[in-house]
């Protein structure tokens, strides 16, 4: 039950930043398309920045979970067994350590604009902490999936976000191609 509904908030928030990136497209589009026939979006740069931050920050958990993020394993790749666990656990709690410092301060920061009602400086004058909460609230969520793999790890089982080594040169090319490397 636990687990379905974190999957499900990891794959929600992946979704949610999916959605951001349309909006990021179709505000783009109208911005550039636009200009030719005198339509203008006042806090069109606005937005798009907005949703940028939204979009990076709450693909994280999902980007964490599916492996496909940015690993670089010079060091725990040479070990194995108890020692490699070890290491994964290490590298886990810091790395809790360091989104949880952030994820703190991104909660008092949105918490602050709205107890102080701060407004956007720009064309478009809203309440600030509403912008916000994508920073928040994807670096919440990122927190929630580091918590649940360091968990999960810590119960003896293989790391979710580390995918296993390709077997063949066409697997290896497969994924260089589906990472755009």
């Amino acid at each position: 039950m636990l687990r379905t509904c974190l999957d499900r908030l990891y794959l929600g928030a992946g979704y949610l930043a999916g959605l951001f990136v349309v909006a990021i497209f179709v505000l783009m589009l109208l911005l550039s398309a636009g200009r030719p026939l005198g339509l203008n979006i006042p806090a069109g740069d606005e937005l798009i920045a907005w949703c940028m931050a939204a979009t990076a920050f709450l693909g994280l958990a999902h980007t964490f979970r599916s492996g496909e993020m940015i690993r670089v394993g010079l060091l725990i790749d040479r070990f194995k067994g108890r020692t490699r666990w070890w290491f994964e656990v290490l590298s886990l709690v810091i790395g809790l350590g360091f989104i949880g410092f952030f994820t703190v301060y991104a909660v008092q920061m949105t918490y602050d604009s709205y107890r102080f009602n701060d407004m956007a400086q720009g064309v478009l004058a809203i309440p600030l902490w509403i912008p916000q909460l994508g920073y928040a609230g994807g670096l919440v969520i990122l927190t929630i999936a580091f918590v649940d793999e360091l968990v999960h790890v810590l119960r003896g089982n293989a790391t979710h976000f580390e995918k296993p080594p390709p077997q063949t040169a066409e697997e290896a090319v497969e994924r260089a191609i589906q990472s755009a490397v």
